[in-house]
Formats: structure tokens, C-alpha cells, sequence
């Protein structure tokens, strides 16, 4: 049937049928697994903001764990139990799957730790596996998530990649389309379910997360780099390890509330 149309018109029902398929997802996630806050189902209390427990670290797309470690030792220097976790398939494979494993990581600290709850950082692709682990009863185990460069939203970036390299595009990177099936029902409702207090940490410099507001998560504490200091120019890859980031993540990880950050704290962070 598409082949006698013409290009322009193929893309348009291409486009709508992408559609239909996204709201059949959508509807499909919410009758067979219902989210735990998200649908309002099973209430979730808040946790308590007073004692954070240990902090868990997830990679972005391609899973290194080593862009996460300088973080991990600057939080761990300051005395915070920190630990960041291995996810699958390199990274770039399904996202729920990785939700999984930060689920059995969480499990296993809270066990060891004794603690009631943790604190989750996510930086990249890892702030959306940290919402799907969230959207699935972690919220009912965190004290806060903080998502760190997320493609909340998607990223052009892997519309290019799948529109023009889909062989180097595995189920990570199309997950993280803008159009993703998953993004859509990861969005619909609510974007930070109850019981944790969410941070969205973000640079405008951003080149990887396309655009950068692609980060911003409704319901969260929305922080970009420049908002504090307004010369930086950190990029996507250079936020681990900036230690600016490093300071900011470090008091929206304190004990409390999460913290409105400005400009007026920009010198004093930048101290560390």
C-alpha cells in the first residue's frame, strides 16, 4: 500500500501510524502493569527527608562505569555510601531490563545498609532508567532521584542515529527517540511519582541531549549548571566528573529538602 505513494505523503502516514502505535502502547503498559504512583492505584508515602541512606549510581547509554566513579569517590570522600551499578548488555540495550538490575541493587543495599531508603543518581540514559525503576515501586524505596543530562524527552541525536544509522542504533538508542514508544508512556501522567523528592541536573551547553531541555522533568527541582554559575560551558560527557556538578549534586543530596541553587551560590560551590 505505501509504496504507491509518494515520499512526502509515505512519511506522513508513516508518522501517524508511529502514532497509533505509541497510544497503543501506552494503553497497554497501563492495563497490564499499572504504575505504582503514576495511576494512583497504591498510594506511596513520602520518605523521610532527614536521613539519606546509601546513594546509587547508574551509567548512561553505553554503561561505563567509570564516568560515574570520580562522582562516586567525591560523594563517598564526603561520607556518603556510594555505589555504582553495573547495568547490562553494555548499556545500550532495553532500559527496562536495566531498571532490573538497579531494582536488585537497591534490594541489596537497603539489606546491607539496614537504611529505610536511598538516593539514586542517573546520569544520561541511567535518569530514565532510574524513572522506570521508579514508575515500577522503587519510588516506594528512594529518599530522591536525581536525574544528571537526562533525555527525559528523547534526543534528536538518536533520531539520527535510527533514521540514518539504524544498524548502530540498538534498543537503548531507539528507546531514547524522541517518538519512543517508551518516553511516551514513561510521560503520560505523571513524570516523578510520589514518595521520593526529585533534582533534574542539567548544562544548556548540552550537545548529546538535543536539545537540552530535553532534561527537564515536571514536578522536580530543574537546576542547570548555568543557573549557578553562568560562565560554564560543561558538556553532556564532562558532567560526572565537573566539580561544580560534583558540589551541586552533593547538596541536592544533603540531608533535607532538596535546595533552589542561584547564582549567589556559584563562588561557594566552586570552593567546593
Amino acid at each position: 500500500m505505501l509504496a504507491g505513494l509518494s515520499p512526502a505523503r509515505r512519511r506522513v502516514v508513516l508518522a501517524l501510524l508511529a502514532l497509533v502505535l505509541v497510544a497503543a502502547a501506552a494503553v497497554t503498559a497501563t492495563v497490564v502493569v499499572p504504575r505504582l504512583s503514576g495511576n494512583g492505584t497504591t498510594p506511596v508515602a513520602a520518605a523521610g527527608q532527614d536521613a539519606p541512606g546509601p546513594v546509587l549510581l547508574v551509567p548512561g547509554y553505553g554503561g561505563s562505569t567509570a564516568s560515574l566513579q570520580t562522582l562516586a569517590d567525591r560523594l563517598t570522600a564526603a561520607g556518603r555510601d556510594a555505589t555504582v551499578v553495573q547495568v547490562p548488555g553494555g548499556g545500550t540495550g532495553d532500559l527496562t531490563a536495566s531498571a532490573d538490575v538497579l531494582a536488585a541493587a537497591v534490594d541489596g543495599a537497603l539489606r546491607r545498609s539496614g537504611a529505610e531508603s536511598v538516593d539514586v543518581v542517573g546520569y544520561s540514559a541511567g535518569g530514565v532508567i532510574a524513572r522506570l525503576w521508579a514508575a515500577d515501586g522503587g519510588a516506594a524505596q528512594a529518599r530522591r532521584i536525581l536525574t544528571l543530562g537526562s533525555p527525559h524527552h528523547g534526543t534528536t541525536v538518536a533520531d539520527l542515529a535510527a533514521g540514518f544509522a539504524p544498524a548502530e542504533c540498538p534498543e537503548g538508542c531507539r528507546q531514547l527517540t524522541t517518538d519512543s514508544a517508551l518516553l511516551a508512556q514513561l510521560n503520560a501522567g505523571d513524570e516523578t511519582p510520589a514518595g521520593p523528592t526529585w533534582v533534574s541536573v542539567w548544562t544548556t551547553a548540552d550537545q548529546t541531549v538535543t536539545p537540552p531541555d530535553s532534561a527537564r522533568l515536571d514536578g522536580a527541582v530543574d537546576l542547570t549548571v548555568q543557573s549557578v554559575c553562568a560562565d560554564s560551558r560543561v558538556a553532556h560527557g564532562q558532567l560526572p566528573a565537573d566539580p561544580l556538578v560534583q558540589e551541586i549534586v552533593l547538596a541536592e543530596l544533603a540531608a533535607g529538602p532538596p535546595v533552589e541553587l542561584g547564582a549567589g551560590d556559584c563562588a561557594r560551590l566552586r570552593a567546593g
